[in-house]
């Protein structure tokens, strides 16, 4: 009895110590990954900023400038755009992000078209056919400028033939290895130049630039690559975000694989010494019927 329970103990040890090899490794592909990943985040903030404060010149150097992608109009129909991870083993990485989703279209009053980025994300609006707009499985990995490119001049078609009256973005921000937060954020229309106010910074002086053929068409030329700049830098920051989250997890669960292999260690020792003080007390218990 006691050979068999060690013999089983021995096959339990070798099975954890297997489990955590996989581990171990994933921990050190997504630790890889995750400089990589933090290198892009940083290399995606110029372009966007670059565009932000171009869009903000145009809106606070001109009197009358107008757009309607800066106006606030009646909702009825709201686009959700939500990038996820692309593979599980992240904790509650993905989790979190369509918990938050899921609150903001409940809490809707208007109907919901959703953009899943990320395979996660597809699987989980697949579905719920009436609601997905499109997928895009290949997720925040591979998104180039080109994919956002895509996903920003479909969000301003609908939001110019008014299929849609409001956009808003699903991701994770990446802080540190170890925190990511999931982030909502409002594309169209665009609030924080629609909020500026007439008599602050710049807006009613007389503008520095002559934009041609008007501010508004350039302002409106703009903004699908403005889009697209966020749309990418949210992709970058989930990316860092999954492979934080996932670097995390791995780590987390080689901690508790070690803890796991110690205390079957120990059930092995105690099991083995049982054996031998019973092979020993058979040996003493033959010894005196002999005698």
């Amino acid at each position: 009895m006691a050979a068999g329970n060690t013999a089983d103990i021995k096959r339990r040890i070798r099975s954890v110590r297997s489990t955590m090899q996989i581990t171990k490794a994933m921990e050190l592909v997504a630790s890889s990954k995750l400089r990589r990943a933090k290198e892009r985040v940083e290399r995606s903030r110029p372009y966007f900023t670059t565009l932000y404060e171009a869009m903000s010149d145009i809106a606070n150097e001109n009197r009358d400038f107008s757009s309607p992608f800066t106006r606030a109009r009646p909702v009825r129909r709201s686009a959700y755009v939500v990038i996820a991870g692309d593979r599980g083993l992240a904790g509650g990485f993905n989790t979190g992000i369509f918990r938050l989703a899921q609150s903001c279209i409940h809490n809707a009053e208007s109907e919901a078209t959703v953009f899943a980025v990320g395979k996660k994300a597809a699987e989980h609006y697949a579905g719920n056919a009436r609601g997905l707009h499109a997928s895009y499985p290949r997720g925040a990995e591979n998104m180039d400028m080109d994919t956002a490119g895509k996903i920003a001049d479909e969000l301003v078609s609908l939001y110019s033939k008014q299929k849609i009256d409001e956009a808003y973005l699903f991701f994770s921000q990446y802080i540190s290895p170890l925190v990511q937060a999931p982030i909502c954020l409002k594309l169209l229309p665009i609030v924080s130049l629609a909020d500026a106010q007439p008599d602050g910074g710049k807006r009613g002086k007389a503008a520095l630039t002559a934009y041609d053929p008007s501010p508004e068409a350039v302002f409106a030329q703009i903004v699908p690559d403005f889009l697209a700049g966020i749309l990418f830098g949210a992709a970058a920051e989930s990316y860092a975000s999954e492979q934080g989250a996932r670097r995390t997890a791995m780590e987390a669960a080689n901690d508790n694989a070690g803890e796991m292999i110690d205390q079957l260690q120990l059930l092995f020792n105690r099991a083995r010494q049982s054996a031998i003080t019973q092979e020993i007390s058979e040996i003493v218990a033959g010894a005196q019927a002999l005698s």
